[in-house]
């Protein structure tokens, strides 16, 4: 597994993160408890990168960018009731508050959300990254096992070992 620097924190293995050292709580955990509702976590992401391009098409008046303020700090909340510890520190620590209590400029909304938005796929990517990993480890354990059971249907006395087809 990579971490948000982009260095080797670990192997997936069985479903378990085995970390190659202490993860910064000093315990593995499983992918899946890294996100325990990802229908949520999917639906607030999608709702973000959408806001994200409206925020982009078109000016702003003072209202809608203190609502858009509010809808920002909300999603985060939410976002955090769906992830696991480790993870709402590490949006705590990279989600800024705004400035004042001013409403944002357009910039700082764009700014604002297109950090969320990024930290979102790049969460996304890092699971589907587990995921597949722990597919390829399942894939070859489920490989070694056939491997270590012979591999090949026992034969009957009197079978060739070709296929039955009428093919070569």
């Amino acid at each position: 597994m990579v971490g948000p620097d982009g260095s080797m924190i670990g192997t997936i293995t069985g479903g378990e993160v085995a970390t190659g050292g202490p993860s910064p709580d000093g315990e593995s955990s499983a992918v899946t408890d890294l996100v325990s509702e990802p229908a949520k976590v999917m639906r607030i992401g999608s709702m973000i990168k959408q806001l994200l391009e409206e925020v982009k098409s078109a000016p702003l008046d003072e209202a809608a960018r203190a609502r858009l303020r509010e809808i920002h700090q909300q999603s985060v909340k939410e976002l955090q009731e769906g992830l696991a510890p480790e993870l709402i520190l590490e949006l705590d620590r990279l989600s800024l508050p705004f400035s004042s209590d001013a409403p944002p400029s357009d910039a700082e909304l764009r700014i604002a959300q297109a950090q969320l938005v990024g930290w979102l796929e790049g969460l996304f990517h890092g699971i589907q990254a587990a995921l597949f990993a722990q597919q390829m480890t399942a894939k070859a354990q489920f490989d070694e096992l056939r491997h270590q059971s012979g591999g090949q249907p026992q034969l009957q006395p009197g079978q060739s070992p070709g296929g039955a087809g009428q093919y070569l």
